[in-house]
């Protein structure tokens, strides 16, 4: 969301700048910022494509973003442009997140690009892992890129013909038995996490264990962890009230700045993994948001056992709850992985 919020920022200056066609736009550009940058620090290069002189063009953008009282620094180095936004923008997204839903990982990064539409894909029929991957990435980069704002075209009839009907009756082979002894969401996880050129098979031992060191199941379980938060909340009587009552600088501890600030990319990672056919990374997005989700819980609980009455800050903290919920399910619903509340 704060990317797009740059984008609009940037979207008249780099307008006028722009001498040919297509346009230019600096949608799908931001890149994360050196190590050790604050959180909510984006850099784009966009600046490189408006011009042969890339500096004095990054300068200007700079002066029109240091505009926006929500901006906190915006610097330039060798014609790339990097932004800090203020901890109260960046704390902005545990309401805006929630408020949003599914739409929080929209974007018009894609904007003006076409995909086919492959089918959604049957794994159980898949005649091997090599097999269901390849369906499945086809699959998950067009729907990503639709989200990202790419246009869906009807796939060509021959293609849709490549794929043979499913049999009546049980499918069977290696990733029907697979689904059958893991379950359908736990397969297709770990199928989507696999990268290009690793070996295309998943352990269904594995990917049905259940603990932390799993992915799907890390991911699961901090979704279904924020909805108990939020259940228990709701049994003790505390409230996160209204959005208009949120206090963002509430949200200022460390860990909970380093949670805000993976929630800011969730657009952005959508669009990288379509823009480059890679799924896969999606799902690892996914992981590095859970993993900050459970180190800001270990930090900054919102329940705990015995706790009876609110305070300070407990309601910023339930928002941020809901941000990371949502986004997780957000994320798992387009890699068509279940989402549990309770697990």
């Amino acid at each position: 969301m704060l990317t797009g919020d740059l984008d609009r920022l940037l979207a008249a200056e780099i307008s006028a700048r722009q001498t040919g066609s297509p346009a230019i736009t600096s949608a799908g550009t931001w890149q994360p910022a050196p190590p050790g940058s604050a959180p909510g620090t984006y850099a784009t290069p966009v600046a490189f494509r408006l011009g042969p002189d890339p500096l004095p063009i990054a300068t200007a953008l700079a002066g029109a973003l240091r505009r926006a009282d929500w901006v906190r620094v915006a610097t330039v180095t060798g014609g790339y442009l990097t932004v800090t936004v203020t901890p109260d923008a960046l704390g902005a997204l545990a309401t805006r997140i929630t408020a949003a839903g599914p739409a929080c990982a929209r974007s018009t990064a894609l904007a003006g690009t076409a995909v086919p539409a492959p089918p959604a894909p049957d794994l159980a029929a898949a005649a091997g892992w090599a097999d269901a991957r390849r369906r499945l990435a086809a699959f998950l980069t067009g729907r990503l890129a639709e989200v990202a704002g790419a246009r869906i075209v009807p796939a060509e009839s021959k293609k849709r013909q490549a794929t043979p009907a499913r049999r009546p009756g049980p499918a069977t082979g290696p990733v029907a038995d697979a689904i059958e002894f893991a379950g359908a969401g736990a397969i297709r996880y770990a199928l989507a996490r696999l990268p290009p050129g690793a070996p295309a098979k998943v352990d269904p031992c594995q990917a049905a264990a259940q603990h932390l060191g799993v992915p799907a199941y890390a991911v699961r379980y901090a979704h279904a962890h924020a909805t108990s938060t939020l259940r228990q909340a709701a049994d003790l009587g505390l409230s996160r009230g209204k959005a208009a009552e949120f206090q963002p600088r509430q949200l200022a501890h460390p860990g909970e700045q380093a949670l805000l600030d993976e929630l800011s990319w969730l657009a952005e990672r959508v669009a990288g993994a379509a823009r480059r056919g890679r799924p896969d990374v999606f799902p690892r997005y996914l992981e590095r948001l859970a993993g900050a989700y459970f180190d800001c819980q270990e930090q900054r609980p919102a329940v705990w056992p015995g706790r009876t009455a609110g305070g300070p800050g407990i309601a910023a903290l339930l928002w941020l709850a809901a941000a990371t919920a949502t986004a997780l399910r957000t994320g798992l619903d387009l890699l068509g992985v279940d989402a549990p509340d309770r697990m």
